[in-house]
């Protein structure tokens, strides 16, 4: 179900009553009531993918409870890596069985061999890369000490599989997470106003900034052989724009729908279009991600490299863990390249740091941020553009056009004078509001302007928006 579809019009006001006036008063009922809604919502695209959820649940379930019996070091590693092995190899069946397979075949016939393998016809299970971590993060939080395992069962299964953020996140760790649904939960009015200033921000951001986007950036990139250079980098300036609101669009309705549910989900993005670095924009970018692999995988190799190689292994550590990252948006080497381009400069950052710091005392820190922000949209607009391409052949080619088909005009599909406009103060809001949790955050201004707010923008969605239920960009990670 998507959050801009009519169903989801209907759902949401539904599962409000009945949560807050039916369930309210016990509060197995309430978690039970988020699971069998969750399990609805998710199975209103294919029920029979409830099957991984209900089957990942229990496992990480059952390892927990395990885990709390065992006091020997040794087999409580083994549950653990029972639970990294059932997770990861049902994502990596589902997500990655077919690129595995494929690409070992170019191989061989590249090195002139004849192998016979043959891929199989493997649906993606939406969201399986997002609640995949979210309940393996219950398992190594246990086994790390953090979290104490759980008995309650309802509380667990409503953890994993919270509507609001299943499919694409944020990414929720049992440390901060799962407490919530082991407590009472009473009605705050001002924190369900509060979310639903984020889900109209999210609205504002997929149905009217992201949706049109998106059919002139799909235009572009699919017959970029035929564009020059103005409408080439145009493509790439709206697709960084298209995937920016499309994905933290979704994650404001997400975290707005939570609240309205007595919950508090992580800040998943925090202006990233306004850093002066490319370490700085992956840390306001995607970042219940970025927490997760930092905690579970940059961290332990970063330790256990660094004490063999010195800072050496601490760089290789991030690399690796940043191409990791980009394997992890999809099966494609276009996102491995870009994780590992990502890696590298994140790499090099962490190297030069003393001598850009430096720099910035002698050319002054207003120069140095302007360069610095220039230079870091440069490398995110390029490697975005790897990332969006079918192929790496396609991504290098569109690039290198970019550099060979210069021309002067007027690129296509140019957006309309209001459009634009509404672009430019959008992002000079989000500027404005840096600092808050979100953009909408003015619960501090008189009612009557805040209302004025409201409704201009509902009408601005409504006059200019997409409503063609386009799905999210990231439901296909």
């Amino acid at each position: 179900m998507l959050f801009n579809s009519i169903e989801f019009f209907f759902f949401l006001p539904t599962v409000f009553l009945l949560y807050w006036f039916v369930f309210s008063r016990n509060l197995i009922a309430q978690n039970l009531f988020i699971v069998a809604t969750s399990y609805f919502f998710y199975g209103w695209w294919d029920w029979r993918f409830l099957s991984l959820i209900i089957f990942s649940s229990l496992v990480d379930y059952g390892i927990g409870i395990r885990m709390s019996n065992v006091t020997n070091d040794h087999r409580r590693k083994k549950l653990l890596y029972l639970s990294v092995f059932v997770n990861l190899g049902l994502l990596g069946f589902f997500k990655y069985f077919n690129f595995f397979i494929e690409s070992f075949v170019q191989g061989f016939t590249f090195l002139g061999g004849t192998p016979n393998f043959q891929s199989l016809n493997v649906i993606l299970p939406v969201g399986i890369s997002f609640y995949t971590f979210q309940t393996l993060s219950y398992t190594l939080d246990v086994y790390n000490g953090k979290v104490k395992p759980t008995s309650n069962i309802s509380a667990f299964l409503a953890f994993v599989s919270f509507f609001p953020q299943l499919v694409a996140g944020p990414i929720e760790r049992a440390e901060r997470f799962l407490p919530q649904f082991l407590k009472s939960r009473i009605f705050d009015q001002k924190k369900a106003s509060d979310g639903m200033r984020q889900i109209l921000l999210g609205l504002l951001k997929k149905i009217l900034i992201a949706d049109t986007c998106a059919p002139i950036v799909s235009d572009i990139f699919a017959n970029y052989s035929d564009y020059s250079t103005p409408t080439l980098l145009y493509g790439a300036v709206l697709f960084i724009i298209q995937i920016y609101c499309d994905f933290s669009g979704y994650s404001d309705i997400a975290i707005g729908t939570g609240r309205l549910f007595g919950f508090d989900l992580l800040k998943n993005f925090d202006i990233p279009y306004f850093s002066k670095s490319t370490t700085e924009i992956w840390r306001r970018w995607h970042i219940s991600l970025g927490n997760w692999f930092n905690s579970y995988l940059f961290i332990p190799i970063a330790k256990k490299m660094a004490t063999k190689l010195g800072t050496s292994g601490i760089t290789l550590g991030l690399i690796l863990t940043f191409t990791i990252i980009g394997l992890w948006h999809g099966a494609n080497w276009t996102f491995v390249v870009f994780g590992l381009i990502h890696g590298v400069v994140l790499s090099f950052e962490m190297l030069t740091k003393k001598a850009r710091r430096k720099i910035s005392k002698l050319t002054g820190q207003t120069v140095f941020s302007i360069l610095g922000w220039a230079t870091t949209m440069i490398i995110w607009l390029f490697t975005c553009i790897i990332f969006r391409s079918e192929s790496l052949s396609s991504g290098t080619n569109y690039i290198v056009r970019m550099f060979t088909e210069f021309s002067i005009g007027i690129p296509k599909g140019l957006l309309s004078i209001p459009i634009v406009i509404i672009f430019g103060l959008f992002f000079l809001l989000e500027w404005l509001q840096k600092g808050k949790e979100h953009t909408f955050q003015v619960s501090n201004l008189n009612i009557g302007f805040r209302w004025s707010i409201y409704l201009s923008v509902f009408v601005l969605i409504l006059s200019f928006g997409k409503f063609n239920n386009d799905s999210f960009i990231y439901f296909q990670f």
